[in-house]
């Protein structure tokens, strides 16, 4: 069974959300991908997240992940949801800074178990400049 896609999008099925939208969704999401610039190359990784106002906030260990954000603080994250019917993405951008003191307390109220073994003692914040999401019609024909 082949699927084949529209090629003329309607744009009637694409729709902006809004920003309170988009941050509800974040809110729900505890899984995204984070994109972040090390040296020369562009990374994506996923990672549990958690909000706290208008700041998302992860527990990371040392390595590329965290090099990469102490050598370029901008970063993106981003989540999606694909059902039957919709699909919605949402994209925050901002600038990356470990957390401490009360700053790091509060985040841990908000961050989600680790899924993987290990000691993640670093909390970062993103204080998010942009979000920005969309809610997808989906339409297949076979």
């Amino acid at each position: 069974m082949t699927t084949i896609w529209d090629i003329d999008p309607d744009p009637s099925r694409i729709s902006e959300l809004t920003e309170q939208e988009c941050w509800n969704l974040l809110a729900d999401a505890r899984f995204g991908r984070l994109a972040y610039r090390l040296a020369d190359e562009v990374n994506i990784v996923p990672i549990n997240v958690g909000v706290d106002g208008h700041r998302l906030v992860f527990r990371t260990a040392e390595g590329s992940k965290l090099l990469g954000i102490h050598m370029s603080e901008k970063v993106a994250f981003e989540i999606d949801d694909v059902g039957i019917e919709t699909a919605t993405s949402v994209v925050a951008r901002g600038t990356t800074r470990v957390l401490s003191g009360d700053d790091e307390a509060r985040a841990e109220a908000v961050l989600p178990s680790p899924w993987t073994e290990g000691w993640k003692g670093t909390v970062v914040g993103i204080d998010v400049t942009e979000v920005t999401g969309r809610r997808f019609q989906l339409r297949r024909s076979t």
